[in-house]
């Protein structure tokens, strides 16, 4: 188990660590304060800390390039040597709000206006505010100590000086566009991102981590072998497969179904769309409609199309009285549901707007939750471990301020969930209110191969829809009870896992997840007679293998083979035709020397069974 962040592993401090996350706090303001000095007549807006980094957005009259990002790096480093202090202060309302106006920073003045009547209001200074008054927007252009300041509406915390951040321990990456507020009605602003860590050795190694994971990016990969798209003529953020995606696709779904029916699962199928009555019912219309897609009208009936199975399954349980000999029951689907997320938030794979759930629920009774959650925490160790994960970050979330069910079921839930952990025996965090408002539950991130975390696996306790939809279960007594109802996931969505994997294993899928595992090539047309019979026995084996129909030479395919990142290649030459074997080499052992089709057979399934790189 491993129990760190988000970061690379050579001698970082944590992730969440106090200090770094003032440090970054504080280089985003480093950051804004340098860019008004080069850009006069930029406007702020938000600079928050977030993973890995910080970034602040900006209503710039120019255009600010990648070029540029060496000059504000440069004038960091100056506010950075000057030692400035960062002192906080607490303001009134109406003076503040003065204050921005006559800066004429309209995008602190609606930051102000969300800032509720009964909370403090503070902004933070670099640099001292007795001295001297602003030359324009919100600092002297002079960078000198005792002569500037600039500040920013900010609820902190920060550093004392802007000393204290090593200036080779800092660095700007990239610059992006993103909507005020993430609205597409509003102006569109400039972002620049930033990193910032305690050393120059933690940036080094951070840089060479990033430089990796964009090597290994899925949408770069994705294109590269043809293995997916996102076609804008459709819509941004609707996934098409190719046939190289979509065979894997189909490889991690038969996988999942197996695995859930061994483990006593039962499967289901449920519509895309439902009347919009169900979703009102269920909750979803009024908590989470601003990520709904709109409603349908058909026959003068409001339809909905699904952003969540959990109802479904709910209407499934509901079809007929169920007795408590019938408890647990698990019921698991492939459902592909649709949520609208904006323009701005979409990422290739990891955020998209039609994505395919593995969702299960389990319906139990109350004395069940601790040995059905131990069940989970065992079939998400196989799942995961069988597509090379295993190290994770677990987590336990509580009961929050807000939530619906009693003391005592809360209380029952929660030791549950806890006691399966410990049987399991997993280091887990608890995140004290962390809980969903309808019960508690477990999160898993997985560690890949860079050291990155992943949120993946996530099992609830819900006792909200089993209460909303009045489900019940004829009790031992005779009596009518409420069943517990256990949301789980394990790869989360089908989409985003796969992602995870492209870039887990840079392309180089283990040999059981390759979409084509073996591809003869023919050093001729003359022996390409026994290729295609190789190609057939392969295929009947149960082996996707393929002949590279090119017609180019053997360098050639080799070439194609090796950037298409195939497993296993065959050469087939004359002397193969010969002896009736195959010359072996594979992407990552190498050459494997000469063998006829039994010994590459054999081979092949030692491999495919042990879910290794070949």
């Amino acid at each position: 188990m491993v129990s760190s962040l988000n970061k690379p592993q050579e001698n970082l401090s944590q992730e969440d660590s106090e200090k770094l996350l003032r440090i970054r706090h504080t280089c985003a303001h480093i950051m804004a304060m340098a860019v008004q000095k080069l850009f006069p007549g930029t406007k702020v807006a938000t600079g928050p800390v977030i993973e890995n980094g910080f970034y602040y957005d900006f209503d710039c009259p120019v255009s600010i390039t990648p070029d540029d990002l060496g000059k504000i790096e440069q004038q960091m480093g100056r506010i950075i040597n000057a030692n400035f202090p960062i002192i906080r202060e607490e303001v009134e309302r109406a003076e503040i709000r003065a204050e921005i106006t006559e800066l004429n920073e309209p995008y602190k003045l609606e930051i102000l206006d969300r800032i509720p009547p009964a909370e403090t209001i503070t902004r933070y200074f670099i640099g001292s505010p007795d001295i001297g008054t602003p030359e324009s927007s919100l600092f002297i252009t002079d960078i000198q100590p005792n002569n500037n300041y600039w500040w920013d509406l900010c609820a902190g915390t920060h550093i004392n000086f802007t000393g204290e951040i090593q200036p080779d321990a800092f660095k700007l990456l990239n610059i992006a566009g993103a909507y005020w507020q993430g609205d597409e009605t509003k102006p569109q602003l400039q972002r620049i991102y930033g990193t910032a860590w305690e050393t120059p050795s933690q940036l080094a190694a951070y840089l060479k981590q990033r430089e990796e994971a964009l090597r290994r990016d899925h949408r770069k990969l994705g294109q590269e072998l043809n293995l997916f798209s996102i076609q804008e003529a459709a819509g941004g953020g609707l996934v098409f497969w190719h046939p190289k995606g979509a065979n894997i696709r189909y490889i991690i779904e038969d996988y999942w179904r197996k695995a859930h029916l061994e483990s006593g699962y039962q499967l289901l199928y449920t519509p895309h769309i439902a009347n919009l009555d169900l979703w009102k019912t269920s909750g979803h219309f009024d908590f989470y409609q601003e990520n709904m897609f709109d409603s349908m009208d058909v026959e003068n009936q409001a339809y909905q199309i699904k952003p969540m199975n959990c109802p479904f399954h709910v209407l499934t349980y509901k079809h007929q009285l169920h007795s408590y000999r019938e408890l647990p029951l698990r019921w698991a689907e492939l459902g592909t549901v649709y949520r609208y997320e904006r323009s701005g938030a979409l990422h290739g794979l990891m955020r998209v707007r039609g994505f395919t759930q593995d969702d299960a629920h389990i319906f139990c009774l109350p004395h069940q939750i601790a040995e059905e959650i131990l069940k989970v925490l065992n079939l998400i160790e196989q799942i995961l471990s069988d597509f090379g994960f295993k190290n994770y970050e677990v987590n336990l979330s509580t009961r929050p301020d807000k939530s619906v069910g009693t003391d005592t079921v809360w209380e029952l839930a929660t030791s549950a969930l806890k006691q399966a952990l410990d049987a399991k025996g997993w280091n887990y965090v608890v995140d004290e209110g962390g809980g969903a408002f309808y019960g508690p539950k477990i999160d898993i991130k997985i560690q890949d191969a860079i050291g990155r975390l992943w949120q993946c696996s996530t099992i609830q306790v819900d006792f909200n829809l089993p209460e909303r939809f009045d489900m019940e279960y004829i009790a031992a007594d005779g009596s009518r009870q409420r069943p517990i109802m256990i949301h789980r996931a394990i790869f989360g969505s089908l989409e985003r896992f796969f992602g995870i994997l492209v870039e887990n294993y840079a392309g180089d899928f283990p040999l059981w997840l390759a979409p084509i595992q073996v591809r003869l090539l023919p050093v001729s047309d003359d022996v390409r007679e026994y290729a295609e019979s190789v190609v057939i026995a392969l295929k009947k084996a149960g082996i996707r293998a393929e002949i590279d129909n090119s017609g180019e030479r053997l360098g050639k395919q080799i070439r194609t083979a090796e950037l298409e990142k195939i497993p296993v290649v065959a050469v087939v030459g004359k002397k193969e035709v010969e002896n009736q074997n195959l010359s072996v080499r594979t992407r990552i052992g190498g050459d494997l020397g000469t063998m006829n089709l039994d010994e590459l057979l054999h081979r092949l399934e030692e491999v495919v069974i042990a879910k290794q790189v070949i």
